[in-house]
Protein backbone atom coordinates (compact mmCIF):
# COMPACT_ATOMS: atom_id res chain seq x y z
CA UNK A 1 0.00 0.00 0.00
CA UNK A 2 1.24 3.50 -0.78
CA UNK A 3 2.39 5.53 2.23
CA UNK A 4 0.03 8.44 1.48
CA UNK A 5 -2.96 6.09 1.38
CA UNK A 6 -1.89 4.31 4.59
CA UNK A 7 -1.59 7.64 6.44
CA UNK A 8 -5.10 8.58 5.31
CA UNK A 9 -6.79 5.19 5.94
CA UNK A 10 -5.20 4.93 9.39
CA UNK A 11 -6.24 8.54 10.05
CA UNK A 12 -2.75 9.57 11.17
CA UNK A 13 -3.23 12.38 8.64
CA UNK A 14 -6.84 13.26 7.83
CA UNK A 15 -6.61 13.84 4.06
CA UNK A 16 -4.64 11.98 1.40
CA UNK A 17 -3.62 15.22 -0.33
CA UNK A 18 -2.09 16.44 2.93
CA UNK A 19 -0.33 13.08 3.42
CA UNK A 20 1.06 13.36 -0.12
CA UNK A 21 2.32 16.91 0.50
CA UNK A 22 4.02 15.91 3.77
CA UNK A 23 5.74 12.99 2.02
CA UNK A 24 6.84 15.09 -0.98
CA UNK A 25 8.39 17.61 1.44
CA UNK A 26 10.62 14.84 2.80
CA UNK A 27 8.99 14.70 6.24
CA UNK A 28 8.10 10.99 6.10
CA UNK A 29 10.55 8.14 6.63
CA UNK A 30 10.00 4.41 6.31
CA UNK A 31 12.52 2.35 8.29
CA UNK A 32 14.89 5.34 8.43
CA UNK A 33 14.75 6.12 4.69
CA UNK A 34 13.04 9.25 3.34
CA UNK A 35 9.90 8.18 1.47
CA UNK A 36 7.94 9.75 -1.36
CA UNK A 37 4.14 9.54 -1.46
CA UNK A 38 4.19 6.47 -3.72
CA UNK A 39 6.54 4.42 -1.52
CA UNK A 40 5.10 1.09 -0.40
CA UNK A 41 4.64 0.13 3.24
CA UNK A 42 4.24 -3.36 4.64
CA UNK A 43 3.34 -4.80 8.02
CA UNK A 44 6.17 -4.30 10.51
CA UNK A 45 7.57 -1.12 8.90
CA UNK A 46 8.37 1.84 11.15
CA UNK A 47 7.12 5.17 9.87
CA UNK A 48 8.42 8.48 11.22
CA UNK A 49 6.40 11.59 10.37
CA UNK A 50 6.94 15.24 11.17
CA UNK A 51 3.95 17.51 10.64
CA UNK A 52 2.90 20.66 12.39
CA UNK A 53 4.60 20.82 15.79
CA UNK A 54 4.61 17.04 16.15
CA UNK A 55 7.00 14.16 15.46
CA UNK A 56 5.50 10.68 15.59
CA UNK A 57 6.94 7.20 15.03
CA UNK A 58 4.53 4.31 14.43
CA UNK A 59 4.79 0.62 13.53
CA UNK A 60 2.44 -0.71 10.83
CA UNK A 61 0.23 -3.50 12.25
CA UNK A 62 -2.48 -3.86 9.55
CA UNK A 63 -3.01 -2.91 5.93
CA UNK A 64 -6.50 -2.59 4.46
CA UNK A 65 -7.93 -0.48 1.65
CA UNK A 66 -10.48 1.21 3.90
CA UNK A 67 -11.45 1.37 7.54
CA UNK A 68 -14.18 2.62 9.78
CA UNK A 69 -13.21 5.45 12.07
CA UNK A 70 -13.38 3.16 15.12
CA UNK A 71 -10.95 0.65 13.55
CA UNK A 72 -8.36 3.13 12.24
CA UNK A 73 -6.24 3.07 15.41
CA UNK A 74 -5.72 -0.69 15.05
CA UNK A 75 -3.66 -0.17 11.89
CA UNK A 76 -0.60 1.04 13.82
CA UNK A 77 1.15 1.16 17.21
CA UNK A 78 2.62 4.45 18.38
CA UNK A 79 6.26 3.94 19.31
CA UNK A 80 7.14 7.54 20.04
CA UNK A 81 5.28 10.84 19.92
CA UNK A 82 6.73 14.21 20.80
CA UNK A 83 5.97 17.86 20.37
CA UNK A 84 8.55 20.03 18.66
CA UNK A 85 8.97 23.33 20.51
CA UNK A 86 8.23 26.44 18.47
CA UNK A 87 11.21 28.56 17.60
CA UNK A 88 10.70 32.14 18.65
CA UNK A 89 12.62 35.01 17.18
Amino acid sequence: MRIDKFLKVSRIIKRRTMAKEVAEQGRVQINGQTAKAGANVKIGDEIAIQFGQKHIVVRVDRLEESARKEDAATFYTVIKEERIPEERF
